[in-house]
């Protein structure tokens, strides 16, 4: 007897099977070209999340020119299709440090913002802080803060190869 091909991709098939094990309030990273994108899960398969109006759901790396904007909406949208071919995961990656809020007022306070349009600063006031602060009552974004640390150590470490090749060329002309 022959068998019938399995017609579902395997990459569709892993992430509908990583629904499974979303729980309501998770913060759900979504790994986009040059950034992570972050939703909140809210059950049925659907996420709330912080998005300039011009992301289209499952933009991928073409939502990064969104991010050049100040005001965003809150979004409920199916998450595979936020996601669209990006890699995500659920990242309740501060629970050791903040005690989640009650997965019945995070959910509540995340359902009153759909639909509203807020301030968006990709510093301050961007998609990973609106979902962390449902979360935790905390809004805080660790890309924004790593963007920062290595843009200066990278600053410092240029300074430090300036100084240095100033110093040997002084040295050079000083010896000649």
């Amino acid at each position: 007897m022959e068998q019938k091909k399995d017609l579902i991709p395997k990459t569709i098939k892993a992430k509908l099977s990583s629904l499974v094990d979303l729980e309501l309030g998770d913060l759900i990273e979504i790994f986009r070209l040059a950034y992570q994108h972050w939703a909140i899960y809210v059950g049925n398969g659907y996420v709330i999340h912080l998005a300039p109006p011009s992301e289209l759901a499952g933009a991928g790396c073409a939502s990064l020119m969104s991010t050049l904007t100040n005001k965003a909406l809150v979004k409920k949208e199916r998450l595979l299709e936020v996601v669209g071919h990006d890699r995500y995961r659920v990242n309740n990656k501060h629970d050791s440090k903040y005690t989640p809020l009650p997965v019945n007022k995070i959910i509540q306070m995340a359902e009153e913002k759909v639909g509203q349009e807020l301030e968006y600063k990709i510093t301050s006031e961007n998609c990973e802080h609106f979902v962390t602060e449902l979360r935790y009552g905390v809004a805080r974004s660790d890309q924004v803060r790593d963007f920062f640390v290595g843009a200066t150590i990278a600053g410092l470490a240029g300074l430090f190869v300036g100084v240095g090749t100033a110093m040997v060329r002084r040295k050079k002309q000083q010896n000649q």
